[in-house]
Formats: structure tokens, sequence, C-alpha cells
């Protein structure tokens, strides 16, 4: 007879995830999609910060809890990034595949990550890269993949994919693919004793009722 896993043995992890990019590339959108599988098109821009919650069920042993920080697009010009930014372990940076203005703000959102948020060990947290709207025409770099593919190696993300949240592509597998991203980057962090990972959100409660085409860099 299979040994039964104890709901004791299962293993369960709390994480916050960034999202962030220019006004209007469609993050609440992506998270709406994600957490909700829902869409709309008439959302109004997010003031400050909102957030969603996603529970994951990864494995027979293992459960994540997710944390989706929806950053507004003005925030980068502001000083509570780093407040928002604080004990978060990997990131969307969302651009418009249709608007090449968005593309070209990337690599500020990107740096002002990195200036402000790093896992304890010093490194910078896994960052993915999405190309938003696919479902409309894609231009610039978005048109050539081995161009993104060598500006996510040469920048320091984890990967990229071209998403649509009107049509879900490739949404659900650019969460999952962030979250491995995630666990693997923890893997040397949660064999010091003093880390547990299941409280390092405790100072961030989430308020009450808040709610096929793919490529990836090496």
């Amino acid at each position: 007879m299979a040994n039964s896993v104890s709901p004791l043995s299962k293993h369960e992890h709390l994480y916050k995830i960034l999202v962030i990019g220019e006004l209007g590339t469609g993050k609440t959108s992506i998270i709406k999609r994600y957490v909700h599988q829902f869409f709309s098109h008439n959302y109004r821009a997010t003031i400050g910060v909102d957030f969603a919650l996603k529970v994951l069920n990864w494995d027979a042993n293992t459960i994540v809890r997710l944390q989706l920080w929806d950053i507004a697009g003005q925030e980068r010009f502001g000083n509570m990034t780093r407040v928002y930014y604080k004990e978060a372990v990997g990131a969307f940076i969302v651009f418009d595949a249709n608007r090449s203005a968005t593309f070209d703000a990337v690599l500020r959102w990107k740096t002002d990550l990195d200036a402000k948020v790093t896992l304890p060990d010093g490194s910078k947290i896994p960052c993915v890269l999405l190309a938003n709207k696919c479902d409309l025409q894609p231009e610039g770099p978005v048109a050539d993949p081995s161009t993104m593919d060598e500006f996510c190696k040469e920048q320091g993300f984890s990967g990229w994919f071209l998403t649509s949240a009107k049509d879900n592509v490739n949404v659900e597998d650019a969460a999952k693919f962030l979250v491995r991203k995630i666990l693997e980057s923890q893997d040397s962090i949660i064999a010091d004793d003093h880390y547990n990972d299941t409280t390092v959100l405790h100072e961030y409660p989430l308020p009450v009722g808040q709610p096929e085409r793919r490529r990836i860099c090496c």
C-alpha cells in the first residue's frame, strides 16, 4: 500500500511578487486574468499599489502562496517604490508589445528594481519580462525574438514571454516560470536555519477583500 502524505508534511511558501512597468501596459489585466480568469476593457489606472493573492498547489508536498503587488506605472517617479519593493522575491516587468516607448522604459524599471531590492544573499531577485497585448500586431524589438533573447541575457532577466491578458496567452506559463525561478533562488536561503519563508511577509497583510508563442532566454 502506498504511503499517503500527511498534511503536516506539506511545505508552504509565501512569496511577494511585484508587477511593474509603464502606465497602460496591462499589469492589472494580467493579474486579473491570472488570479480570477477574468478580463475587462474597463480598468481604471492603478493609484499607488493594489494587491491580489494566488494559491498554488505546486506539487503533492508544496503549497505556494503568491502576493501579487500591482504597482502603478507612475510610481517609478516617486519615492514609495523602495517601500513597495521591500521583501519581494520575484518580479514581472510589463511593457506593451505595440508601443515601443513602453519597451524603452523597461531598463529604467529594471535599474530601479535592482537598486532597491535584493535577496538575503545579495543577489538580484528573479525578474521576467512580459511583452503584453500580443493579440495585436507587435512592433519594435519584439518582432525579432533573437534580439529579445539577447536583451534579456544582457540585462539579467530570467526570461521573457509574449503575453495577452485578453486572449489568455502565456499568462499561466509565465507565472509558473517565475515561481520555478523563485524556488530555485530560495534553495540556498532555505538551508539557513534562521530563514522561514512562511513568515517573510507577515508585516504585509493583504487588505480584506482585495483581490501560443513563448520565448525564454537562458
